[in-house]
């Protein structure tokens, strides 16, 4: 039975990939906290990542684990490199030593989100903010120690766990009107469709670097909008700038403008293809309810 390794188990994509992959593989589960059934693992101590991966001897390790509070990057950036670029690192280390293959999950902050067309493989990164700085470091890390990996950039994700869908739901028991951006355009990616790819892209010798979101996109208001309705929430939505919201909240970092993914590699080298965000949205929200 195939082994494998998964960072951040107990996060959104974690969760999502130990219900993907069920019973038919022998996980090796580990978390920054302790549980049972998981072990506790730092992944920017080097010496702690290579023991417990040449002890365990995974055939695949999929990083799940990240620094991904936007604001508390930037507030704490040592925090967030050791996390999102030295973590990593040593995971494509540990990868190599034992013949690996390594499951590295990026983002779409990596850009700096100038560009209003969707985003290749192919289009040179600029991010803006410690986050996007700090995933894209660990990008550069993967691709200078592993020898067999899989980097696939993400973007907008929810899951089982706390997320942008939730959060909306939950503020909007609380107000009659919420305030949201309309001026940020991504695509929302369901935890469970993420999952399936990396299933996927996992069984094959297909390596590289991928975008892996919902097709289709959207901002984050109308997005929202779309969550009420399918909730039949009557709360409404006041769209905002995103000039506006750094006024009402100046302590937040910068995010891309546009920072729409092409799905261009899995196209061209494959036949598997992401649900649109529509039918992923409306499938999460019918599981939740």
């Amino acid at each position: 039975m195939k082994k494998i390794l998964v960072t951040g188990c107990n996060g959104q994509l974690g969760r999502a990939i130990r219900k993907e992959y069920g019973d038919e593989v022998d996980f090796v589960l580990t978390d920054v906290i302790d549980a049972e059934g998981i072990t506790k693992l730092d992944i920017s101590r080097v010496d702690e990542v290579i023991k417990l991966v040449r002890d365990a001897k995974p055939d695949t390790i999929i990083n799940c684990a990240a620094a991904t509070n936007v604001d508390g990057c930037e507030k704490d950036q040592d925090f967030a490199y050791r996390v999102n670029a030295i973590g990593p690192r040593n995971l494509a280390i540990a990868a190599s030593d034992i013949g690996a293959k390594l499951v590295h999950i990026s983002t779409d902050y990596v850009f700096p989100g100038t560009d209003p067309d969707p985003l290749t493989e192919f289009d040179e990164p600029g991010p803006i903010s410690a986050y996007g700085r700090t995933k894209y470091a660990g990008e550069k890390f993967v691709n200078q120690f592993a020898d067999r990996f899989f980097i696939l950039r993400t973007a907008w994700l929810y899951g089982d766990g706390k997320n942008f869908v939730r959060t909306m739901l939950a503020l909007s028991q609380k107000h009659d009107e919420i305030s949201v951006v309309d001026d940020q355009f991504g695509s929302p990616t369901s935890a469970t469709e993420l999952a399936h790819t990396i299933r996927f892209l996992e069984a094959t010798d297909n390596y590289g670097l991928f975008h892996a979101t919902c097709e289709g996109s959207t901002n984050w208001a109308d997005f929202t909008e779309e969550i009420f309705r399918l909730t039949g929430n009557k709360t409404v939505v006041k769209h905002v700038t995103s000039r506006q919201y750094k006024e009402m909240n100046p302590a937040s970092a910068d995010r891309p403008a546009y920072s729409i993914l092409d799905n261009y590699m899995l196209r061209l080298t494959s036949d598997h293809k992401m649900a649109d965000w529509h039918d992923a949205i409306e499938k999460y929200l019918s599981e939740e309810q």
